[in-house]
């Protein structure tokens, strides 16, 4: 006697971990923290932005080998949530508007073939890369955005020693900047985005500031008042000089 077996797409397993660490270079590391943790802070009063990295983003249901995990990406339009992994069928068939590799020896040919063709595929609107290293993209960050169907590189511009390549989707620029770092700034205000430590070094760095103009003003103060009274002793009334 047969049994006949009848299977679903509810029954297929969707892995959100493929159970090997994350092999990365502390430089590659950092940058991907930083994309993800400064991208999230400037869209934290948007409660239909979300911002992840480096998790399994499935595209195509009953299909669990249909999946690719970008170092950064920005979905807008839907709710900010913690997720497991992004399935994009249960997103209403929203797939990511922004892109970013932080590339590397061992992923520089999948980054600039495999995946700018996945991406391409997909419809997503932008595909940025960045080569912390500058050894294997020339200029180390290079901006794509889609246009019918292909990628097209987006035009950036020297300033101040830096190459700014523009973001729409996002309404951001990205920086490489004279040191080789990459960097987001937001053209409205001219600021940087800064990643929870870096923030938390600037605090650190105005309250040492403001401490120490505190001390200053404390010390004159201190020696005014000694002045005034050597004046008294003199006979000399302070106020009247």
């Amino acid at each position: 006697m047969t049994t006949s077996l009848k299977y679903s797409i509810f029954d297929i397993t969707y892995p959100d971990s493929d159970g090997l660490p994350m092999a990365e270079s502390d430089a590659a590391r950092d940058y991907l923290i930083y994309g993800v943790e400064a991208l999230d802070r400037y869209f934290q009063d948007r409660p239909d932005v979300y911002v992840s990295g480096n998790l399994f983003l499935y595209y195509e249901q009953g299909n669990p080998k249909a999946v690719v995990s970008p170092d950064v990406f920005v979905v807008l339009g839907v709710e900010k949530k913690k997720r497991p992994s992004y399935k994009v069928w249960e997103e209403q068939n929203k797939i990511p508007d922004f892109v970013l590799e932080v590339t590397s020896k061992s992923t520089a040919s999948e980054d600039r073939g495999i995946k700018k063709g996945l991406y391409a595929y997909l419809g997503i609107k932008e595909y940025f890369q960045y080569d912390p290293t500058a050894e294997y993209l020339k200029p180390s960050l290079q901006g794509f955005r889609l246009l019918e169907g292909n990628y097209l590189s987006i035009p950036g511009r020297a300033e101040q020693d830096c190459l700014v390549v523009p973001s729409e989707t996002l309404g951001l620029e990205v920086w490489l900047e004279a040191d080789g770092a990459m960097r987001f700034y937001a053209p409205s205000t001219g600021e940087k985005l800064l990643s929870p430590k870096e923030m938390a070094q600037a605090r650190s760095a105005a309250e040492q500031a403001r401490s120490a103009a505190e001390q200053a003003r404390y010390e004159a103060e201190q020696r005014a008042n000694r002045m005034a009274e050597k004046l008294r002793e003199l006979g000399i009334d302070p106020d009247s000089l």
